[in-house]
């Protein structure tokens, strides 16, 4: 057992535990019936929604973020999306020795909602991730100090809503526009009333701690089972978190699949249920209200499962505790590609080849005399997901060129194609890196064109129309 306080292991049994466990940890279930819903476009029948909006509860968190945060680039919508596994009310039961302690989330996911509505991205925030923690309020109003290295679901425990927001926009300086936190019991009530949610187990589980007992194969689950299923820590995978979220994500994905089919949004009952079971056990920002909601639901609408993508932040082993991990190498492109995304990618036209930026190493040259011009594109370049390094100088050019290492000419075809002036990419016959193509910016460099939109696709990604039973 690991002696950090906010290091929390399973709880399984709802019967009080020995005091050196410290608690549940939430998963992803919680967030689930939000993403369904805010995706689904479901909240236009406006008259339904309004009349489940007053169980939603409030807080104002403005006064506590100030006024240094990151600015808002584009119309892109972002909601970070909390579980909280407070004891309060019906939740009492899963845990009574933990009534008394503050509530903690092991579930941070940042939804992302592209301009133009034709894509939605989960991000999923490790609880085991390590990061710098800026100073905020504690719950009883106390100045906690900045951190220079602390666990990021400690963020919610101390300082509630308003400090995850400041902790996430600190490492990512993403604009976090509203937030939506859900307790226990509003998982189950969900999973219910979207009718069950289909899972597909690669061998049987009779698990007694979580109490989950299921055969091989699929199934569809909901309420106290679809809770298990959730929660359950021995017998599926290999006990890892980052196993355990590409489970929840699948999860996700198969209820935002079922909440946006016919069967829910053309059945009024269900339509209805639905929105009593998300608002009941729901608490967002002030801002958040029902004509915003409203208006989100709008730019959703015709959003299909196949444009709904769950994805884990970039992170790796933390080389100073292996039970932890930290931001990778990865993470500033993908950071920078949500903060740029403007519009929703093209798909490729039939027999053209397009690689993702995320998949293109490029090294920048300077050959337009204009100091700084490598610097310029490289974070240009960069903040599209390419993987980026400044070579230096180069001989003067009035043409930019691409040029490429071995295995690298399909990759500088898609760079050639986001240039205006079209160069024609070639191998480079010295000096040249495999995997790697060369851009010598010249005097005729103007801008690079927009990569199509989007977020590039990310290692892992899951989409929510995909085969449940798929590895």
């Amino acid at each position: 057992m690991n002696s950090n306080p906010m290091y929390m292991e399973y709880v399984d049994d709802a019967d009080p535990q020995p005091s050196s466990r410290r608690g549940w940890r939430i998963l992803g279930w919680v967030c689930i019936g939000l993403s369904a819903v805010m995706v689904a476009g479901s909240l236009t029948a406006y008259g339904l929604y309004r009349k489940a909006f007053g169980n939603i509860a409030h807080e104002d968190v403005n006064a506590q973020l100030g006024p240094n945060r990151p600015k808002k680039l584009n119309s892109a919508m972002n909601i970070l999306m909390l579980g909280s596994d407070t004891r309060e009310g019906g939740n009492a039961k899963y845990g009574r020795s933990l009534k008394n302690e503050p509530p903690r989330s092991d579930t941070m996911i940042l939804l992302h909602l592209s301009p133009g509505g034709g894509q939605a991205m989960g991000i999923s925030f490790p609880r085991d991730l390590m990061v710098r923690m800026p100073a905020c309020k504690s719950r009883k109003g106390t100045t906690i100090p900045a951190q220079s290295r602390a666990q990021i679901n400690s963020s919610f425990t101390n300082g509630g809503a308003a400090c995850v927001i400041k902790t996430i926009e600190s490492i990512s300086n993403i604009r976090i526009d509203h937030f939506m936190q859900v307790d226990f019991t509003g998982f189950k009530a969900i999973t219910s009333a979207v009718g069950g949610v289909p899972v597909c187990l690669p061998k049987a589980v009779n698990d007694p701690q979580s109490k989950l007992k299921l055969g091989k194969g699929e199934h569809v689950i909901k309420g106290e089972t679809a809770l298990a299923y959730v929660r359950v820590r021995h017998g599926l995978g290999d006990g890892s978190d980052l196993d355990r979220i590409k489970r929840q994500q699948k999860f996700m994905g198969a209820l935002a699949s079922k909440a946006m089919s016919a069967g829910v949004l053309s059945n009024p009952k269900k339509l209805y249920d639905l929105m009593n079971a998300v608002t009941k056990s729901l608490t967002t920002d002030k801002e958040l209200t029902a004509p915003v909601m409203r208006d989100i639901a709008k730019e959703m609408q015709g959003m299909t499962s196949g444009k709904l993508r769950f994805v884990t932040v970039p992170s790796g082993p933390d080389p100073l505790d292996r039970n932890r991990v930290v931001l990778n190498q990865a993470a500033e492109p993908f950071f920078a590609a949500v903060r740029n995304d403007k519009t929703v990618p093209k798909e490729p036209k039939a027999g053209e080849v397009k690689i993702p930026p995320s998949q293109i190493r490029v090294r920048v040259y300077n050959g337009s005399g204009i100091q700084g011009q490598a610097k310029r594109v490289a974070d240009d370049l960069e903040s599209q997901g390419f993987h980026v390094t400044v070579g230096g100088n180069a001989p003067s050019t009035t043409a930019t060129k691409v040029l490429y290492g071995s295995g690298a000419d399909q990759q500088a075809l898609s760079l050639a194609g986001l240039i205006p002036s079209k160069p024609q990419p070639a191998a480079r016959t010295k000096g040249a890196t495999p995997g790697v193509v060369d851009l010598v910016v010249g005097g005729d460099w103007t801008k690079l064109n927009n990569a199509g939109g989007g977020i590039p696709k990310q290692q892992g990604e899951i989409r929510a129309n995909d085969d449940i039973c798929k590895e």
